[in-house]
């Protein structure tokens, strides 16, 4: 009985002992392997260490070499400043000691002639010692000889000298006044008859309408186009009314600037030419047309200073010049006038005898104030003063043309010349003179108010000032705002000036839409 409890006791010390054992097998293999995977992990961390320790020290030296370039770059900008530094300072030197140079050659050479100075100085007081002495005994050789002192014999002579010369011209004056007073009349009608008989200049009247003639009554439905667009867009283009009616092979144009009028005959005649009649071609013909116009006007000019024989005149004045062909005064073409006035002005002056070609230009130009490239409330005559005095004319040529209509002083005897001729050009009535005046400028004060609304890109008065079209620009002015305009700038026409009937105001907005194909 008790040894199979031994037996059983030992057993379980046996089994005991090993598993024991076999737990110290198991750890000791665990901690080998475990010694493995910690070398493993240690050689892998040390492989990544030098790794990344590689790759910073590629960095570093990137960076070392990067900054390093960056701060060659600025010693080599800095070297570059000092040696343009450098440079300069050279120069200077250079220059500075070229110049202590020529001031050293200039003072000497100063120097000498301060020497020949005092030279001639010296010998000029030792002549003049000499000439003194010569002529006070000379002088006291006089008067021991007329018995009188030198201040007596001078009062004397004075005294007869002043009685005698009065009466001799006491005399000449009466002889002159009565001998004037017999021919001053006569001669003066002398040369203005002279003058008026050796020119005879024709006269063109100028009005406010132009007809352009047709080849047939076909034409007239192209030129108004779908829906009136192609004569709109001639309209809104050229400024100028045109009328087409009943009237067989003709249509009408109607504006009171003859430039707007030429420009629209020469762009219609073009147009109708061509044969292609659209909005767009319309305004690429009236810009071509225009510009021909300009050119036009500088030929005119050119032409008629050299025919005149006026050389040296500002180009802007022969621009004046030429604008006047497309300007009326008072029933005469202003070119024509002002051509017959610089030929009047010449023969008078000749006549006189006076410079003739100045006369001539103070002719030609006395009425260019009357063409402004903008407007002005100064009288023409003071406005044409001002632009030859500023293109360099001379004084007699401006003060002729300030003094035509007696706004300023005459200073020279050009300026009645030129008043003389001008009138005897104009012969023209002198109510005219305030009827046209008030009509040209009531139609561009209709103009001038709606300028001065914001977003007007174009106005024009058609109809002898019965009416003001306006056009707008789209992006400014929508739909709305063109009504409102249309009402505010009545009110203002209502407001502002007088005259007589009724102005329309008709506001013209429209929208384009452009894009190029290529």
């Amino acid at each position: 009985m008790l040894l199979p409890t031994i037996v059983g006791i030992i057993g379980v010390l046996v089994g005991f002992i090993i598993a024991k054992s076999l737990e110290k097998a198991k750890e000791k293999k665990l901690l080998n392997t475990t010694k493995k995977e910690a070398t493993s992990i240690i050689k892998e961390a040390k492989i990544d260490a030098e790794s990344i320790k590689k790759e910073k020290i590629l960095q570093a030296k990137e960076k070392f070499i990067e900054l390093k370039s960056e701060h060659e770059k600025v010693i080599l900008a800095r070297e570059k400043k000092i040696s343009d530094v450098e440079k300069r300072i050279r120069d200077r030197e250079s220059q500075v000691a070229s110049e202590v140079d020529k001031n050293k050659k200039l003072n000497k050479s100063i120097e000498q002639k301060q020497k020949d100075y005092d030279f001639k100085l010296d010998f000029l007081e030792k002549k003049e010692n000499e000439l003194e002495k010569m002529h006070k005994r000379h002088v006291d050789m006089l008067e021991q000889i007329s018995g009188l002192s030198a201040d007596e014999a001078k009062k004397e002579l004075v005294s007869s000298l002043k009685d005698e010369a009065k009466t001799e011209a006491m005399a000449f004056i009466q002889t002159s006044i009565e001998e004037a007073k017999l021919t001053a009349e006569q001669e003066a009608r002398k040369v203005v008859l002279g003058t008026i008989q050796r020119v005879g200049v024709e006269q063109a009247v100028e009005n406010c309408v132009s007809v352009f003639n047709l080849e047939s009554d076909d034409v007239k439905g192209r030129i108004i186009g779908r829906e009136g667009r192609n004569i709109r867009a001639l309209e809104s283009a050229t400024g100028v009314e045109i009328i087409v009616d009943d009237t067989p092979e003709a249509i009408i144009l109607s504006c009171f600037d003859p430039v707007r009028r030429e420009i629209a005959r020469l762009a219609m005649h073009k147009l109708v030419t061509d044969g292609r009649i659209h909005p767009a071609r319309i305004e690429e013909v009236v810009q071509k047309t225009e510009k021909q116009i300009t050119q036009e006007i500088i030929e005119v000019g050119k032409r008629t200073v050299i025919d005149l024989g006026i050389h040296g005149l500002h180009p802007e004045l022969v621009k004046a010049v030429g604008r006047m062909k497309y300007r009326s005064s008072y029933g005469q073409n202003l070119l024509q006038h002002s051509r017959e006035v610089a030929n009047l002005c010449g023969i008078m002056a000749a006549e006189m005898g006076l410079n003739s070609k100045v006369a001539k230009r103070a002719g030609l130009l006395h009425d260019i104030g009357k063409v402004p490239d903008a407007e002005s409330e100064l009288p023409h005559a003071l406005l044409g003063m001002q632009w030859a005095e500023k293109y360099g004319e001379k004084p007699d040529v401006c003060n002729a043309i300030g003094a035509h209509h007696d706004e300023i002083e005459m200073k020279s005897l050009i300026s009645p010349i030129v008043q003389v001729c001008d009138a005897i050009s104009g012969a023209r009535p002198g109510a005219r003179r305030q009827v046209l005046d008030s009509y040209i400028q009531r139609l561009k004060d209709l103009e001038d108010i709606a300028f001065g609304f914001t977003g007007v890109q174009k106005a024009y008065a058609i109809q002898a000032g019965r009416e003001l079209r306006v056009m707008v620009e789209s992006t400014k002015v929508n739909d709305t705002k063109a009504s409102e305009l249309s009402f505010n700038i009545s009110q203002k026409i209502q407001n502002d000036m007088t005259y007589p009937g009724q102005v329309k105001v008709t506001v013209i907005r429209e929208t384009r839409a452009v894009n190029v194909a290529r």
